[in-house]
């Protein structure tokens, strides 16, 4: 491989080889995709590894703090909320606040008005373990961009947006 070429490049040249004569085959579209996929799975590996072996407090501990510190002021919502924002089940749901209300990092209350509805909060320790571990990711993923100077992540940033974008609408 040259300085030039990565893992990818061979990948898209097998398939290109393989479909040389369809013009279905997006080279640089199969290239881009890959990468994209690539790139986010080693951030989610990173993440894991950086969990890995702490069963005091583990990754599904974080993205359960994490969904309820970005949920709007005053960083407070339901149990269902925090299940819709984490993907999982409520009964799982359920499991990982009762991790987190042990470890003194949530509160979860009876909603003062509506005795229906159970309210999670944060701790002051459940917000300083969130700030630790966010700029540590913030850290990995500083390190996993490092490659690119300020102007090319503008640059990937907006080309990147105007796919989202074409998404949304």
């Amino acid at each position: 491989m040259t300085e030039d070429r990565d893992g990818v490049d061979d990948h898209v040249a097998r398939w290109a080889t393989f479909w040389k004569d369809d013009p279905r085959f997006a080279p640089e579209i199969e290239g881009a995709l890959v990468r994209m996929y690539d790139i986010t799975k080693w951030a989610r590996r990173q993440d894991a590894a950086a969990f890995a072996g702490n069963e005091d407090f583990t990754l599904e501990d974080y993205k359960t703090l994490h969904a309820l510190m970005v949920q709007p002021y005053p960083t407070e919502a339901t149990p269902a909320q925090l299940a819709d924002a984490t993907h999982v089940t409520r009964a799982a749901m359920t499991s990982r606040l009762d991790r987190l209300v042990a470890a003194g990092l949530v509160t979860r209350d009876v909603d003062p008005t509506d005795r229906r509805r159970v309210l999670v909060r944060p701790t002051a320790k459940g917000r300083e373990q969130w700030d630790k571990h966010i700029f540590e990711g913030m850290a990995r993923d500083r390190q996993l961009m490092g490659a690119l100077s300020l102007e090319e992540l503008v640059r990937l940033n907006t080309l990147l947006r105007k796919v989202m974008r074409s998404l949304e609408h």
